[in-house]
Parts: structure tokens; C-alpha cells; sequence
């Protein structure tokens, strides 16, 4: 009989997970249709939705599981026998991690598991995802006959839209010319043989993406062409081809790709041979597969921790007054976690701070927002910790951090890719690539304030620099919608005596923002302060923010895109 229960409960979680994929994918096959129309504010909509998915098809299949097995429903033996069922019926299954993903989900939040439980869950340190797969994802594949203007033009025909192509011929000839100049600028004169793109378009709010590789003999580079939908047609809007801009549009600060492939690990071991310093972690949660970039940040997590003998520390920079930071050294993410009292002049609660985390996860975060992922009920050896880490854990996070035997237990934390502080990257750097992180932190406030984003919080601690030299914001407690401010022009003083006060001599409100003060705290040396000036003095005035509040307030979306850095796009068709 029992048996019979098992078996019974395994098909349902399975149907369970194959309802939520077909879910998934349907929504994400609206993408084609919503950049055809260009029907921007629906597809962000989808973008929200599409994250939401997951926990409301746990937590739905969470209800049933209960009402099904009633007394049993915690009975571990009962659920040894569930497990093994599951294992079976997905075994021949595409994806087939994913389903056990989902199981997992299940069984932790129905026994709220601390670490592992292997006996009911299937143990991400066993998972591996692309362990047995080869790149066989569905693609186009296009042969050079002696004319890559040819070439191209066979590969534009092939992914035409119901939209018309503003001018094809121009597009194929830009296409071509890029590849060509990009070939000859990275010593690659010899001939391209072949390019190879994914079939299924990838999607991106505005954009549309045909991503692939050129290949000759014993070479390859990537290739991404980046398609934009006007009011008079499709154009090609940008060429990718050197890693780093690739790793840029499938970075770890973007939104989520819209793409309806049937096979996702195949797809991301195409995509690693394009990006190989990528974690493959980031790669699946690029792709919309946030859970199992999670489970691939775990098995990429401990299986690290098996493999090194180094201890977590303090993560470098300036101790926050919100978050305790640390970091492994010689594994690439910060660890995060809340402390149980935040002092003044913080004034936020906990829960403030897990929802603007959560805003974020389903915001546009525009290539300036880290990925953050939450994680509960992690277990770490305790002897890994450094004793000042450790000490400041027990004393500052003891309502979410307590040992259990040799183990540290984490009742709730994030990890984000690791950055170097932009204080420290300028203290230690001079010359150019100093100017360049000044110029693009003041491009970072613009590009988060053409999205709705105001970080609260400028100083330059709270951002980072990647190994892109890109600057990113990573400090989320005093985030807000730039919609819930109102910038303000400094009063001027009535008296001698209104300046020498200590405090405002005016009121202020809760949201009041002076943007003229900003530069004041942020400790530029003189001459990064006049270049940071010489670009992006306007940041500085409340004309600036009130402008780009009237975009917003008028339903109009300024897109941050991926590429042509400092260009922002205004798309108001909705």
C-alpha cells in the first residue's frame, strides 16, 4: 500500500513540474510576439510573472502533497520511497536536474531542512547538469562559399519577423563589415569556415538577440547580433564578438533572457564554449532558470569547499552597518547576512531590507544591479571561519546564525558574484583606470535612474568594480524608486545665522532628496572630482532627476542596453 502511495505521489510532483515548465515556456514564448508589437509594458510584465512562477508552483504542489499523504505527509520512509519513484520517472526526462530541483524544493520546505538531506532530496553535490550532455542544442549552420556577405544575409532571411526589416540590405552589410574588421583586429585573418547560431531567438525587455559563434579552422569567437524593432521596422542594432561584451549582455547585473529552448543545459554548454570564465551557475540563471542557478551556486559552493582549506574572512571594504560581509578567498562571491540590529543612523526594519532585495530580483536591474540569491537553512563547517569572523557572527547575526555541533548554521543569507569595493579599486589605482571607474559610477546613477532605480546611498563603498571594469551597485537597504522621491533644490539662506546652524534650518521630509550634496560625501580627490564633473555634473542638479521622473510618470520606458555604453534608449509605444 505504501508503495502504491509513493508512486502515486511521485507522478503528481512530476505533473506537478511538467505543468510549471509548460507554464514557463509559454510564457516565455510570448517574447516574439511582444517585440514584434513592441508591447514593452507587457513584457515586463512577463518578466515578473515568469519569476514568480516557480514558488507559487511549489508552494501549490506543496498544498496537494499535504492533502494527499495527511498523517504520512512527514514520514520520512514514505518519502525515501517517493524519491526513488521521482528518480525513475525523469530519468529519461530533458532537463532532467531541473525536476529534481523541484523535488528538493518540496521536500526542504516540507521537513525545513538544515544543510542536506539526502534520504529526501536529491543532493546538489550529486547533480551535474552538463555532466552527460554535449553541445546539441538546435542551430542554424551557415557556410562560407567565398562571400560573407552572402553568409549573412542567409542568416538574417532565416530569423525574419512579421515586422518588415527596416532596410535588410543595410543590416546584412553592417553585420558583415563588423565581423570582418573584428577578424582582422584579433589576428584571425584566416578564413571563417562556418557560423553557427542557436535557433530559438533570445529575448531581452527591448531587444531581440541571435546568438552563435564563428568558427574557422582550430578557431571560434563569439557571436551576438543584437536586433531592435522601431516604428518603421527591424534594424541590426550592434555586433558582439570579443568575450567580454558577450559576458556583458549575459552578465550577472541583467535581466533575465526570454528564450524557449527544450534542451537548457545544452544550450548552456554551447554558451560556456563562448564564455568560458562564466560559472555555470550564472549561466542558467541568465537564461530564467533562476532555482537551478541556485542549485549550480550550491554544487559550485561546496564541492569548492572540498577541494580548498582557506577560511571565510571579512569580505574587504568598509564594515556595513546593515549587512555582515564575508567572502572565501579563493571562491568569487560575497556571502551576506542581516544583522539582528541595525545602528543609527539606520532606521529600516528587516523586513524592509528582504523586500527591496526581492524588488530587485524582479526589477530591471540594468546591468548595475548584482544578482543576489537567497539562500536558508545552509550549513558550513565552523572551523572555516576566521575566529574575528566568527566571533562578529555570534555577536551581530544571532537571531539568523547559530552552531550545531561543528557546524555554523545559516537560517537565511545571500551570495552575489565578488567585487572589488569602487573606494578601494581607488585608492590602489591612478591614471585612466581611475577617470574610467569615476565616469562610469556617475553612468551607473543614470542608467539605474532611467530604470526607476535611486540608490539612496552614493557613497562610493557601496559600489563595485567588476573584472570589467564595470560598476555595479550592490548595497540595497536604502533603494527606492526615483517615482517615490522628490528632488529638491537646496534652499538658500535667509540670515547669516540659518548658515552657521548645525542642522537643516528648513524641513525635510522622509523622501526629500538634494542632489546638489551628493558630490559633498563621496571624497573624489580633486582632480576625479573635476573629471567626474566635466560628464556628469548634471546628476548633481534636481532638474536632472525631475526630468527623468516626468519620463516615467508618463508610462515611458528608458531601456539601459548592454552595449553602446552612455546610450540610452527611450521606447514610449506601449
Amino acid at each position: 500500500m505504501s508503495d502504491a502511495i509513493a508512486s502515486s505521489c511521485a507522478r503528481y510532483i512530476a505533473s506537478a513540474f511538467a505543468a510549471y515548465n509548460d507554464e514557463f515556456r509559454a510564457i516565455t514564448r510570448r517574447a516574439p510576439q511582444r517585440f514584434e508589437e513592441r508591447d514593452w509594458r507587457n513584457s515586463q510584465k512577463d518578466v515578473v510573472e515568469r519569476i514568480e512562477l516557480y514558488d507559487h508552483s511549489v508552494n501549490s504542489t506543496i498544498t496537494q502533497v499535504r492533502l494527499k499523504l495527511g498523517d504520512q505527509v512527514l514520514d520520512r520512509q514514505l518519502w525515501r520511497e517517493v524519491r526513488r519513484h521521482f528518480a525513475e520517472i525523469v530519468e529519461s526526462l530533458p532537463d532532467t536536474e531541473f525536476n529534481k530541483t523541484f523535488f528538493s524544493s518540496i521536500t526542504r520546505r516540507l521537513f525545513g531542512t538544515v544543510g542536506v538531506a539526502d534520504d529526501v532530496e536529491f543532493v546538489a553535490l550529486d547533480l551535474d547538469p552538463l555532466g552527460s550532455i554535449h553541445s546539441q542544442v538546435v542551430t542554424n549552420t551557415y557556410v562560407n562559399r567565398g562571400s560573407l556577405q552572402l553568409l549573412f544575409e542567409q542568416v538574417l532571411t532565416d530569423f525574419r519577423f512579421r515586422s518588415p526589416w527596416k532596410d535588410f540590405d543595410r543590416s546584412v552589410a553592417y553585420v558583415t563589415a563588423e565581423v570582418n574588421a573584428y577578424c582582422e583586429q584579433a589576428a584571425e585573418r584566416r578564413i571563417v569556415q562556418q557560423v553557427e547560431i542557436i535557433r530559438p531567438v533570445f529575448y531581452q525587455m527591448t531587444r531581440a538577440y541571435l546568438v552563435g559563434r564563428v568558427q574557422g579552422r582550430d578557431w571560434m569567437l563569439p557571436l551576438v547580433i543584437a536586433l531592435k524593432n522601431t516604428d518603421r521596422g527591424v534594424l541590426v542594432d550592434a555586433v558582439m564578438m570579443r568575450e567580454e561584451d558577450v559576458s556583458i549582455v549575459f552578465g550577472f547585473a541583467r535581466s533575465y533572457f526570454h528564450v524557449d529552448l527544450e534542451r537548457v543545459g545544452e544550450a548552456v554548454v554551447f554558451l560556456k564554449s563562448m564564455l568560458p570564465r562564466k560559472p555555470v551557475s550564472e549561466l542558467f540563471t541568465v537564461l530564467g532558470r533562476a532555482k537551478q542557478g541556485k542549485t549550480e551556486r550550491y554544487r559550485e559552493l561546496f564541492g569548492h569547499l572540498q577541494r580548498s582549506s582557506d577560511q571565510f574572512l571579512h569580505a574587504p571594504g568598509d564594515r556595513g552597518l546593515v549587512m555582515v560581509c564575508f567572502t572565501l578567498p579563493s571562491f568569487d562571491v560575497v556571502f551576506k547576512v542581516i544583522r539582528d540590529h541595525f545602528p543609527p543612523p539606520k532606521s529600516i526594519l528587516r523586513e524592509e531590507v528582504l523586500a527591496k532585495y526581492l524588488m530587485v530580483f524582479k526589477h530591471d536591474r540594468a546591468g548595475r544591479l548584482v544578482d543576489a540569491q537567497e539562500f536558508r537553512r545552509l550549513r558550513f563547517p565552523t572551523n572555516r571561519f576566521a575566529p574575528e569572523l566568527l566571533e562578529n557572527l555570534m555577536t551581530e547575526t544571532a537571531g539568523t546564525v547559530h552552531v550545531e555541533g561543528e557546524d555554523l548554521i545559516f537560517d537565511h543569507l545571500y551570495i552575489e558574484r565578488r567585487m572589488t569595493p569602487l573606494n578601494l579599486f581607488l585608492r590602489d589605482q591612478t591614471g585612466e583606470l581611475a577617470e574610467k571607474a569615476v565616469l562610469d559610477y556617475g553612468q551607473a546613477i543614470r542608467d539605474l535612474a532611467y530604470t526607476n532605480i535611486f540608490a539612496g546611498d552614493l557613497l562610493l563603498k557601496n559600489f563595485g568594480v567588476t573584472r570589467h571594469g564595470r560598476v555595479i551597485f550592490y548595497d540595497y537597504d536604502e533603494l527606492c524608486q526615483v517615482t517615490d522621491c522628490r528632488f529638491r533644490d537646496m534652499p538658500q539662506a535667509q540670515s547669516d545665522e540659518d548658515e552657521m546652524r548645525g542642522e537643516a534650518w528648513f524641513y525635510v521630509a522622509d523622501n526629500d532628496v538634494f542632489p546638489e550634496t551628493f558630490l559633498a560625501f563621496l571624497g573624489f580627490s580633486e582632480h576625479l572630482k573635476n573629471v567626474f564633473l566635466g560628464v556628469h555634473a548634471e546628476i548633481l542638479t534636481a532638474n536632472f532627476w525631475r526630468h527623468v521622473q516626468a519620463h516615467h510618470r508618463e508610462g515611458e520606458l528608458m531601456e539601459v542596453l548592454p552595449y553602446h555604453p552612455h546610450r540610452v534608449r527611450v521606447a514610449s509605444s506601449y
